[in-house]
């Protein structure tokens, strides 16, 4: 297509991993092993949190909020990734590509917001265990759960425009798994320096100010679990944020090797090999954490089965 004497890009290569047929293979049955868990694994925690009356409480509600969002995470990534693996390389459309971009950004901002909520949560039950359920009601948890969509997903729809809007006239190949914000800033013929502060600016609601609540939150949480006299008092009180504590260092582990470490010297399959590290195997890992660490679902899930079980 011929604008203003210029090739417009209308679709993107995703070149993926380039192996040999035996090793594509192995990839190939290992990616859809890990999906396949990682759907199953979330939708067990939004069954189980949904149907068991002992779990129908603001904290397994936000974790089946963050089961959702993984289980549409992996989704948005990984069939498009078996599909150019399978075919050692796939194009995708113009809207697919930024389609897919904005879903996973829209999702892990999301989480970003849901975490802090998680972390706000638990200071409310440790810190303030006398006006819990006063504070944490089911309509204040509702409430709080569809703020984290709406602005997850609206801060980065400016964001996505701001990226689309640009020009692509030049190469449309993509080395790499996704379309993700770096390979597709590389391929823009426009300056980009409009877009790279927009990006910094959004990280201000996006990533710091959930991170200072976190840390706000564990402060207090910390302070108040070490003047619990008893051991035994001390130790129920943190493993009932054991587990969210664990998720958080995950994913802010995740995304800092990715986005923060310099990236010079970086080779492009090592770069693709760590962005697996927050679009397939931190949803795996979610609700594994929660089921392992965690007697109230252990419980629920042993019910069920003995319910069905038995009948």
């Amino acid at each position: 297509m011929q604008e203003n004497n210029k090739t417009v890009v209308t679709k993107f290569f995703l070149v993926g991993f380039q192996v040999s047929q035996v090793f594509k293979l192995f990839l190939l049955c290992f990616f859809l092993v890990v999906y396949c868990v990682t759907i199953c694994g979330n939708l067990l925690i939004i069954t189980l949190v949904s149907t068991s009356k002992t779990l129908h409480t603001p904290m397994y509600f936000f974790i089946s909020q963050l089961s959702i969002c993984d289980i549409l995470l992996t989704t948005d990534i990984v069939p498009n990734m078996l599909h150019i693996l399978m075919n050692n390389g796939g194009t995708i459309t113009f809207i697919g590509c930024f389609t897919q971009f904005y879903l996973f950004c829209a999702l892990e901002a999301f989480e970003c917001f849901l975490l802090a909520v998680m972390s706000y949560d638990r200071y409310v039950a440790i810190c303030n265990p006398l006006c819990y359920t006063s504070i944490m009601t089911s309509r204040h948890c509702v409430i709080l759960a569809i703020n984290c969509w709406v602005f997850g997903f609206s801060l980065m729809l400016i964001n996505t425009i701001s990226i689309a809007t640009l020009d692509f006239c030049g190469p449309n190949i993509i080395d790499h798994l996704c379309c993700d914000l770096v390979p597709l800033e590389k391929l823009a013929c426009s300056n980009t320096y409009m877009v790279d502060l927009e990006v910094y600016l959004l990280s201000i609601p996006i990533d710091l100010i959930p991170t200072i609540i976190i840390v706000v939150s564990y402060t207090c949480i910390a302070l108040a679990v070490l003047r619990i006299p008893s051991g035994a008092g001390r130790h129920k009180a943190f493993s009932t944020c054991s587990s969210h504590l664990i998720v958080v260092s995950i994913f802010y582990w995740t995304m800092f090797s990715v986005y923060v470490i310099p990236t010079k010297g970086l080779t492009l399959t090592m770069g693709k090999i760590l962005s697996l590290l927050y679009t397939v195997f931190t949803p795996l890992v979610n609700p594994i954490i929660y089921s392992l660490r965690n007697k109230d679902i252990s419980k629920a899930v042993h019910e069920a089965l003995h319910k069905h079980v038995s009948w």
